[in-house]
């Protein structure tokens, strides 16, 4: 896979690369595109022409151009994770749960999200944070970078996710959080039409 060269390659970090495989195959095109968001790359491969795709995630970019690339599993732009903080007692639950929505209202959270908070039972609450897979790490580091702790046990995870809907807990809050992304996803045929750029942006 040969990348194009890149302006300002570190604007690029976050985004994808979609390789779209050998030109002697019937389904794809011979070229890779740069600069793709998580929606559009969600949205090609659910198509047929471009399912077989190869994706891989932009981690870190260098001045003289050259990318450090992830692969990512075409599993996880269908699946969501999440991360679930909880407590002996609604109070304290109450507590986490207000300080998450405030980070989420004050600063750019990297992808949309929900925000739950949980009673399982008189002793047992937990907040629940559920968002797309594909944005595991730059979750992980918003609550870093904005200090987000709690006193009680936590866990995360697609399985996480399933076994809290399983346990069909009763929510007493939710509030949904929405990305301020400065790249604008395209859909339908802008998209498709755009698989022919080397450089998405």
């Amino acid at each position: 896979m040969k990348l194009p060269k890149l302006h300002k390659p570190d604007k690029y970090v976050g985004l994808y690369v979609v390789d779209f495989g050998d030109s002697s195959t019937s389904l794809t095109t011979g070229h890779c595109g740069v600069g793709f968001t998580a929606e559009e790359v969600a949205e090609l491969l659910e198509s047929r022409l471009y399912r077989d795709c190869r994706v891989y995630k932009i981690h870190k970019a260098y001045p003289d151009g050259r990318l450090e690339l992830k692969g990512v599993r075409k599993e996880i732009f269908q699946l969501e994770t999440g991360l679930f903080f909880y407590s002996a007692d609604v109070q304290t639950a109450r507590g986490d749960y207000k300080r998450l929505v405030k980070i989420g209202i004050e600063t750019d959270v990297p992808c949309r999200a929900i925000v739950q908070l949980a009673k399982f039972s008189d002793n047992k609450f937990a907040v629940a944070l559920i968002y797309p897979a594909e944005y595991d790490d730059e979750i992980s580091g918003w609550l870093l970078a904005n200090n987000y702790k709690t006193s009680g046990a936590a866990e995360g995870g697609t399985n996480a996710v399933s076994k809290y809907y399983d346990e069909e807990p009763e929510i007493l809050e939710r509030h949904q959080l929405w990305s301020k992304s400065s790249f604008e996803s395209r859909t339908g045929e802008d998209l498709l039409a755009a698989t022919k750029i080397a450089v998405q942006r």
